[in-house]
């Protein structure tokens, strides 16, 4: 059985991003939920299925169960799936899968943290820390930022790339959030501003980083002979594909290349559709090196050729191939795992026609890619208006 077109997205909901103080994950997440079902036109109790991330800032040891729980929900599904930033696309695979064998009709993917207001700086920095293999990158004390760093100086030494090329991604996902009233940070910025911005890992600086944000978001899922009996147009799940390298970077094969090579393949190869055959792409942009990567990585443009690519086509407002048309996590928000959900429900919007000065003109399919670890786990996935 394949999982092309058999499901579709019909309801999607963002909670306030940014700093929203005295709101608790499970309350952003909540909400989150309720949005979503509403925005489909459901009641709560239609809801068969959920799958949720734990959040870092309030974790609860069974949190799907919990939410269902605070909501009063008694879902046949319910479901907690932590793998980092790739959660969103991984968890939708695996509620279409569900939803495919019969097991449940309608799920409800959920998640949302706290990460400006819910920490404090030094347990910020104590998460972070953990995050190194315990005994090859740990006792040296490298940052997240420094991770990617090492991606990006190595892409830098093998193919020429330029920190002007890294910065053009943050000038153009801002300038996408400037025409989005909820994104976080709606300033333009320029080249110069990135790279006179302050020193974070060489060579990256403070706006080649994404923000640290509280806020939550929630999808719903259903099957796509269902999907136009709902209130809102909907968006066909066409193709899904998934990668695993490597969880630490010190035992990455290749810092320049990853395993979006493979998902992409996969989403595409399900989807029956190629790159040139997308309006827009949504790219996990934790770092602006990661887009470059994933771009390439991708089949946007050949290996290697990232930097030319961002500095002749770039990926703003009115590119070939609009990038992050929310702002992405660059500028829209970065509550942690929850950071892909804003892509995915950006992309139902394109998709719907929703968007407004942002929208995409002929959005007929567009891409999610979402991405967990150090460029470790990688998951694609191709939707579209129609089947």
């Amino acid at each position: 059985m394949s999982l092309r077109a058999a499901t579709a997205l019909v309801g999607a909901y963002d909670t306030t991003v940014g700093v929203v103080p005295g709101v608790t994950p499970t309350e952003l997440c909540a909400e989150a939920i309720r949005g979503a079902v509403a925005d489909a036109g459901l009641e709560l109790g239609q809801v068969d299925g959920l799958i949720t991330c734990n959040a870092m800032a309030q974790p609860i040891m069974y949190h799907a169960e919990a939410m269902a729980e605070y909501l009063q929900l008694f879902p046949k599904l319910c479901l907690t799936l932590p793998t980092g930033g790739g959660t969103t696309v991984s968890a939708l695979a695996h509620a279409a899968a569900a939803i495919l064998a019969g097991e449940v009709e309608t799920v409800v993917l959920a998640m949302a943290d706290s990460l400006r207001s819910g920490l404090s700086r030094d347990q910020a920095m104590r998460m972070q820390s953990a995050t190194g293999h315990p005994d090859f990158e740990q006792p040296y004390g490298p940052t997240v930022p420094a991770y990617y760093a090492l991606i990006a100086q190595a892409h830098m030494a093998r193919y020429g790339t330029l920190p002007e090329h890294f910065a053009r991604v943050a000038v153009d996902t801002r300038a996408h959030a400037a025409r989005n009233e909820t994104a976080q940070k709606r300033e333009p910025v320029t080249i110069d501003d990135v790279l006179s911005s302050r020193p974070i890992a060489d060579p990256l600086h403070l706006l080649d980083c994404s923000l640290v944000s509280d806020g939550g978001a929630a999808v719903v899922l259903t099957r796509a002979d269902r999907a136009r009996d709902f209130a809102r147009p909907p968006v066909y799940c066409l193709g899904f594909g998934e990668g695993h390298s490597h969880e630490h970077i010190s035992q990455a094969r290749d810092l320049t290349s990853s395993a979006a090579r493979e998902s992409g393949a996969a989403a595409y190869a399900m989807a029956g559709v190629g790159p040139g055959d997308l309006a827009f792409a949504q790219l996990y942009d934790c770092f602006t090196p990661t887009v470059l990567a994933e771009l390439e990585d991708l089949g946007f443009c050949a290996k290697g050729e990232g930097g030319a690519y961002l500095a002749s086509e770039g990926m703003g407002p009115g590119a070939r191939l609009p990038v992050n048309t929310h702002g992405g996590m660059l500028s829209h928000c970065h509550p942690g795992n929850p950071g892909a959900m804003f892509a995915l429900t950006e992309a139902v919007r394109q998709l719907r026609g929703e968007c407004g000065e942002r929208q995409v003109k002929n959005a007929e399919a567009g891409l999610v890619h979402a991405q967990g670890g150090i460029m470790s786990s990688h998951a694609t996935l191709v939707l579209g208006r129609e089947v």
